[in-house]
């Protein structure tokens, strides 16, 4: 087995450990052979465990990522937690499950006016497990929207953005939009007659928006007109620009969660009277 790197391993203590020489000088020939191995064996199994323990502990060393994990594993549950306290983490997975479906199809699909739509049918009908992936994904980017809203809908009823939580509520709010977004720019990427008039009706009714309406019609469009460009600038804020924005804010909404804890359903009241001091029926 290859040892670590030296920056690796940590200095052992003095008297630790010796190479398995000591003990073995009374016994025989046969005794010590089968002892050796069974020490060599014993060492073997030690130096991985100690490996693997150091190697974590140089990465975390480095990050200071104990503390966040501690508060998101060990974190204080509420009482009356049921399973509408599950949307949040419901919706996580099915963005995951978008991106992964999203990476098998950004490998056979071509981002081009002549050859999109040729390319998802390639997918579709040649590709192993294609149609598969690409109903996964087709249908996860519906799943996903269903659950944000129910997420959003039950933060709300619940009073979970109420202070000190107006942030994550905002952050969430900001998600919804670009979770809408990226539907709206996945839907063109087939390139048949059914997306190609969907997203006209929908740039004219961005276009016809207050003040920032035009202007984010023209850079979704990429010009005033819908053109051959639109459809790669289409697919580059669906495959790049919401993404990257989506991951960044889900790792800060985490992050509140962890540091400000989850909120309590409103028909559960906390006891005021200490711990010590509360009744406990006796059976």
């Amino acid at each position: 087995m290859p040892k670590l790197p030296a920056a690796f391993r940590k200095p052992q203590k003095p008297g630790e450990r010796t190479n398995g020489a000591r003990g073995n000088g009374a016994r025989g020939n046969g005794a010590a052979g089968e002892g050796e191995g069974e020490n060599l064996g014993t060492v073997v199994a030690d130096r991985g465990k100690e490996g693997a323990v150091d190697v974590v502990g140089w990465v975390d060393e480095r990050t200071g990522a104990t503390p966040f994990l501690t508060g998101m594993l060990l974190r204080k549950v509420p009482k009356g937690t049921n399973w509408f306290y599950t949307l949040g983490s419901a919706t996580l997975f099915a963005f995951a499950m978008q991106a992964l479906t999203g990476v098998f199809l950004a490998m056979y699909y071509t981002p081009s006016a002549t050859e999109a739509y040729a390319s998802i049918q390639h997918v579709t009908n040649d590709v192993f497990l294609g149609e598969f992936v690409r109903g996964m994904h087709k249908w996860g980017a519906t799943v996903m929207i269903i659950l944000i809203f129910l997420h959003m809908g039950r933060t709300f009823f619940f009073g979970a953005y109420k202070y000190p939580r107006e942030l994550n509520w905002v952050i969430g709010v900001v998600l919804l939009i670009l979770t809408l977004v990226m539907g709206l720019t996945g839907y063109l990427l087939p390139f048949d007659q059914r997306s190609y008039w969907a997203t006209i009706v929908a740039m004219n009714i961005t276009g016809s928006g207050p003040l920032v309406g035009p202007y984010l019609a023209d850079f979704l469009r990429a010009g005033s007109e819908f053109t051959a460009t639109t459809l790669p600038r289409f697919y580059a804020v669906h495959m790049l620009l919401v993404p990257g924005l989506i991951i960044a804010l889900i790792i800060a909404h985490l992050y509140l969660v962890v540091k400000l804890g989850t909120t309590a359903p409103p028909w559960v009241r906390a006891d005021p009277k200490p711990k010590s001091l509360r009744e406990e029926e006796v059976g």
